[in-house]
């Protein structure tokens, strides 16, 4: 592990991400991790291989020079899907499972919510749906929510 930029990464001709180590070891199969991906998506990210073992950790996002910042951008983009609720259009039923029509910043979509727990109390005012199939829904401030979104969350919470 280290905390310096003295590593290179660069995309390999299968487009896996590959570390580059100080004495040349080369490490196919590197994802970034974020340690507060809500709170503090830009800070805490470590590089670990393919079996979880931390190979370098980078304090802020920014500090790294513009080459390897987009590729670790690029990957955690692929990596990380999670779509913001804007609004929550209708749900088929207040109890459990129930399927959720809601639109997000990525289009309109349904999510079926296996029970109450699978809603997250996040750093308040924000909230983490986790559906059915493993989907990350971000509610980030439900109080911006608009009255009838919000009126259906109340009742789930």
């Amino acid at each position: 592990m280290t905390g310096t930029h003295d590593y290179q990464l660069r995309r390999n001709c299968f487009g896996k991400l590959e570390f580059i180590a100080p004495d040349g070891e080369i490490h196919a199969g590197v994802v970034p991790v974020r340690a507060f991906p809500i709170s503090a998506p830009a800070d805490g990210i470590a590089l670990v291989d393919p079996y979880g073992h931390e190979l370098a950790w980078i304090n802020e996002l920014g500090d790294l020079p513009e080459e390897p910042r987009k590729l670790v951008e690029t990957e955690l983009a692929q990596r990380e899907f999670m779509p913001m609720i804007t609004r929550i259009v209708s749900v088929a039923s207040f109890a459990t499972p129930s399927t959720w029509q809601v639109e997000t910043d990525r289009g309109a979509a349904t999510l079926i919510l296996k029970g109450e727990e699978d809603i997250r109390r996040l750093t308040p005012p924000a909230l983490l749906i986790a559906d059915s199939h493993g989907i990350h829904f971000l509610i980030p401030d439900r109080s911006a929510l608009d009255q009838h979104s919000r009126r259906i969350l109340d009742r789930f919470l």
